[in-house]
């Protein structure tokens, strides 16, 4: 029997789906490519180290009444103001090439200062403080080694990492400093603080310190070898042999003829001289690369 419809039903009917809200996405503001130099682009001002002079020795002038400029000079060393601390460590320079008796009694104090700079990550008072240990090595000579501070020994281990890290310019103005302080030190004394560097876990330090080494032996003679060590100067030499970097093993190439030069002056048979001074005195790989290094010449 069919099913009669019933008249008061519901209609069935597909309930609609609920639209799908639209969602706008925020744009995105591109970050400007620092790297890209376009001249059409708003240009950045420039940064502060920019308007720092590095100003060469030959250019710095004497100070007009340098007696009272003095407590002024140490007041600008202890700023907070990088900027005054750099206009300060150039008047340091002044004072060192031009008023060295004035600066002296301030000089540990001055050296502190230089070292500290060194440190800061500000290129512009890096670089101006190495420029001003320079003046100080010019000026002051063996006077530094009469520091009964370890000034000099800090000094000397900043110069060393500045002239090993990878801003070229910093690089460059330590090698300078380093060998003007290798000029104005007595070589005897200087190769004994050196002497610690050759086995730094650094070896772009090692290779720094021996460069300043070989260039130490090139002003020395004999006497002046025997003094420090010579037995220790060619072991020395035949550890940077080895080592990892080529600017050591060129050092310690001429470390070898410089100590071949002084050792067989007065030798008539100089090779075997040397062969034998070697064999007495390195294990065999060692003694043999250093007579190597003359017979193949």
């Amino acid at each position: 029997m069919a099913l009669r419809p019933i008249d008061n039903a519901l209609p069935i009917t597909t309930p609609e789906r609920p639209k799908k809200q639209v969602k706008f996405a925020a744009p995105v503001q591109k970050q400007p490519d620092l790297s890209v130099n376009d001249e059409n682009k708003a240009s950045f001002p420039p940064s502060a180290d920019a308007s720092i002079d590095y100003i060469p020795s030959e250019n710095l002038k004497a100070i007009p009444d340098p007696e009272s400029m003095i407590p002024c000079l140490i007041e600008g060393l202890d700023s907070k103001d990088w900027t005054k601390v750099c206009e300060s460590l150039n008047n340091a320079r002044r004072f060192a090439l031009h008023h060295s008796s004035l600066l002296e009694p301030n000089l540990e104090k001055v050296l502190a200062v230089v070292v500290k700079a060194m440190k800061n990550p500000r290129s512009a008072l890096c670089k101006t403080s190495i420029m001003a240990a320079s003046d100080i090595f010019s000026a002051f000579g063996d006077k530094l080694l009469d520091s009964t501070s370890d000034a000099l020994d800090n000094l000397v281990l900043q110069l060393l990492m500045k002239a090993s890290q990878d801003k070229k310019f910093v690089c460059e103005e330590a090698d300078r400093a380093l060998n003007t302080m290798v000029e104005s030190i007595t070589p005897l004394p200087l190769l004994q603080k050196l002497k610690t560097y050759v086995k730094h876990t650094n070896p772009r330090i090692r290779a720094k310190a021996a460069i300043s080494i070989s260039i130490c032996v090139t002003k020395m003679g004999l006497e002046g070898m025997k003094e420090l060590g010579l037995v220790s100067l060619v072991q020395v030499a035949a550890g940077l042999l080895n080592d990892r970097l080529p600017e050591a093993r060129e050092a310690a190439r001429s470390m070898v003829n410089s100590m071949y030069n002084a050792f067989t002056e007065n030798e008539e048979h100089k090779q075997e001289a040397w062969q034998s001074f070697c064999q007495s005195n390195l294990q065999p790989i060692d003694a043999q690369s250093m007579v190597k290094i003359i017979t193949s010449q």
